[in-house]
C-alpha cells in the first residue's frame, strides 16, 4: 500500500507540472461551479414564480362574485407543480412535462409552460446542471488525465524501472487510481456543495442528497476503473485515449439518445388532439348529461325520482339540475382516470426501455438514481396529475353540491328569461373561499429511496463489472512483466 501511496503522489504531481491538466481539473470545476450557481438561481426563482401564480389563481377564484355555481366551474382554476428542492442539481423530467394545468368542469387538461416546450430549440441539447456535468463532462476530464497514466510508463520504460524496485503491478494500478480519484474528489465537490446546500435549506431531503452524492461517487469510480484499466491494456497512449473517448461517446451519448428514440419508436404515443377525439366519443357513449332525451341520465332521473319517492322534478327537494352535473362529472372523471393511467402506463413503457438501457451505459443508471432521489422523475409527475385530478373533482362536485342544495330549481329553469330569477341563483362570494387550495404530496424520503434501488442496482453492477476489468488488467500487467 505504501508503494501504491508513492506512486500516487508522484502521478500527481506529474499532474501538476502539466499546464493542460490545470486548465481542464480548473475548467471542469468552474464549470461546475457556474452550473451549481445558476441552477440554484433559475430554480428559486422558479419556486418564486410558481409560488406568485398559485397564489394569483387561489385569489382570483376566491374573488369572484356572487354567482351561479355551475359558472364557477367554468371558471375554474390554476395549480402549478411545485419545485422540489433537489431541482437545482438535478431536474430530471420536470423541463419537458409542464408546471401548470388549468382545472375547470368536463375536462381534464395537460400540463403546460415546459421549459423546453417555451424555449428556443438550443435548450434541448441539454441543461448546464451540476448533474449534467458529472454525468458527461467529469467523465472527459478523467479521461484526459489518466488515458496515459499506464501507457505511458510501459512507453518510456518507467514500467520496468518500477518493477525493478519492487512495485508490482498492483500498486501501480492502485497508485494510478488514486491519483486519478483524487482528480474526481475534487471535481466532485462543487456538486456536493449543491447538494448540501439543498439539503440545509430542507433538513428532510438529506437523506436523498447523501443517496444521490453516494450514487455519483459511484459512477465516477466506475471511470476511474475503467480509465486505469484501458490504459494498461492498450499498447500506446494514442490506442487508450482512441479506446476512451469511444467508450465514452458510446456510453454518454449514443446508448442515452438510441435508447430514447427507440423507445419511441417501440411505444408509440397517440398525439393529444388523437386522445381528446377518442375521449369525446367515449364520453359520448356513456352518457351525454346536457341532453334531456339520453338514455343513461333518462334512468338517473327515474332512480332520483324513486329515491326521493316522488313523481315530478319539480318536487325534488333539491334541484335535479345540479344532480346531473354531478353525476355527469362522476361519468367523464372515471374516463379521464381511464385515460390518463393509458397515458402514464405509456409513458411508463417508454421509460422501462431506457432503464433497460442502464445494462449499455452507467450514465442511464447514475441519472435513473439521481432523477428518483430529487424527485424529478417521471413517477414524480404522474403524481402531480392524479393529485391535482383528484382536487379538481372534489372543486367541481363541490361546486355541484352547492347548486344541487343552494340554488332553487324553479328559479333555475327561469334565469334565462328572468332577471330576478337570475340573481336569486347567485350564490354567495363566501362559498368560493370554503374551497380547498391544491397542497402537492410529492414522494417521501423512503419512497424515493426504494424508486433509486434499480438504479443503485444499474451502478452496482457497473462498478464490479470496472472491478472485474481494473483486476484483469492487473494480471495482464503482472504478466507482460514477466
Amino acid at each position: 500500500m505504501r508503494r501504491a501511496l508513492r506512486i500516487a503522489a508522484e502521478e500527481l504531481r506529474l499532474m501538476t507540472r502539466t499546464r493542460t491538466a490545470w486548465l481542464g481539473l480548473a475548467a471542469l470545476v468552474l464549470l461546475s461551479a457556474i452550473a451549481a450557481a445558476t441552477s440554484a438561481a433559475h430554480i428559486a426563482s422558479e419556486r418564486a414564480a410558481r409560488e406568485e401564480h398559485q397564489a394569483a389563481a387561489d385569489h382570483a377564484f376566491e374573488a369572484q362574485p356572487d354567482r351561479h355555481p355551475h359558472r364557477a366551474v367554468h371558471f375554474g382554476t390554476y395549480v402549478q407543480r411545485p419545485v422540489s428542492p433537489l431541482a437545482a442539481f438535478e431536474p430530471g423530467v420536470d423541463p419537458f412535462t409542464g408546471t401548470t394545468l388549468f382545472l375547470e368542469g368536463h375536462r381534464q387538461n395537460t400540463a403546460t409552460f415546459g421549459a423546453m416546450r417555451e424555449s428556443s430549440g438550443l435548450i434541448r441539447f441539454g441543461q448546464l446542471t451540476p448533474a449534467f456535468v458529472l454525468q458527461a463532462l467529469a467523465p472527459l476530464l478523467l479521461i484526459f488525465l489518466g488515458f496515459s497514466a499506464v501507457a505511458r510508463e510501459r512507453e518510456t520504460g518507467v514500467l520496468k524501472q518500477l518493477r525493478v524496485h519492487g512495485a508490482r503491478a498492483g500498486d501501480v494500478l492502485a497508485g494510478k487510481a488514486l491519483a486519478l480519484g483524487t482528480i474526481g474528489l475534487v471535481a466532485l465537490a462543487p456538486a456536493l456543495v449543491s447538494l448540501a446546500t439543498a439539503a440545509a435549506s430542507a433538513p428532510a431531503e438529506a437523506a436523498s442528497a447523501a443517496l444521490i452524492g453516494g450514487a455519483y461517487a459511484v459512477y465516477l469510480t466506475i471511470w476511474i476503473l475503467v480509465v486505469v484499466a484501458v490504459s494498461s491494456l492498450s499498447r500506446s497512449s494514442r490506442g487508450a485515449l482512441l479506446g476512451l473517448i469511444a467508450v465514452w461517446t458510446v456510453s454518454v451519448v449514443l446508448v442515452p439518445r438510441g435508447t430514447a428514440a427507440l423507445a419511441t419508436w417501440a411505444k408509440p404515443a397517440p398525439t393529444r388532439v388523437e386522445m381528446d377525439l377518442r375521449l369525446a366519443q367515449d364520453a359520448r357513449r356513456i352518457g351525454d348529461s346536457h341532453n334531456p332525451d339520453d338514455p343513461f341520465f333518462a334512468a338517473f332521473k327515474a332512480r332520483t325520482l324513486s329515491t326521493y319517492g316522488v313523481q315530478r322534478v319539480e318536487d325534488l327537494p333539491v334541484n335535479f339540475r345540479g344532480l346531473v352535473s354531478a353525476e355527469g362529472e362522476a361519468l367523464t372523471a372515471g374516463l379521464f382516470a381511464e385515460y390518463a393511467k393509458r397515458t402514464a402506463d405509456q409513458q411508463r413503457a417508454q421509460s422501462a426501455w431506457l432503464k433497460a438501457g442502464a445494462v449499455l451505459s452507467p450514465a442511464l443508471a447514475v441519472r435513473q438514481a439521481s432523477m428518483a432521489g430529487a424527485a424529478t422523475d417521471l413517477e414524480n409527475h404522474v403524481r402531480f396529475l392524479e393529485q391535482a385530478e383528484a382536487h379538481r373533482f372534489d372543486l367541481v362536485q363541490r361546486l355541484n353540491r352547492l347548486h344541487a342544495e343552494g340554488v332553487q330549481a324553479g328559479d333555475d329553469a327561469a334565469r334565462s328569461s328572468d332577471l330576478d330569477a337570475e340573481r336569486r341563483t347567485r350564490v354567495s362570494a363566501k362559498n368560493w373561499a370554503a374551497v380547498p387550495d391544491f397542497h402537492f404530496r410529492s414522494a417521501t424520503p423512503a419512497e424515493r429511496a426504494g424508486a433509486m434501488i434499480a438504479g443503485l442496482a444499474g451502478l452496482a453492477g457497473w462498478l464490479l463489472a470496472a472491478i472485474g476489468l481494473f483486476v484483469f488488467a492487473g494480471l495482464r500487467l503482472r504478466e507482460s512483466s514477466k
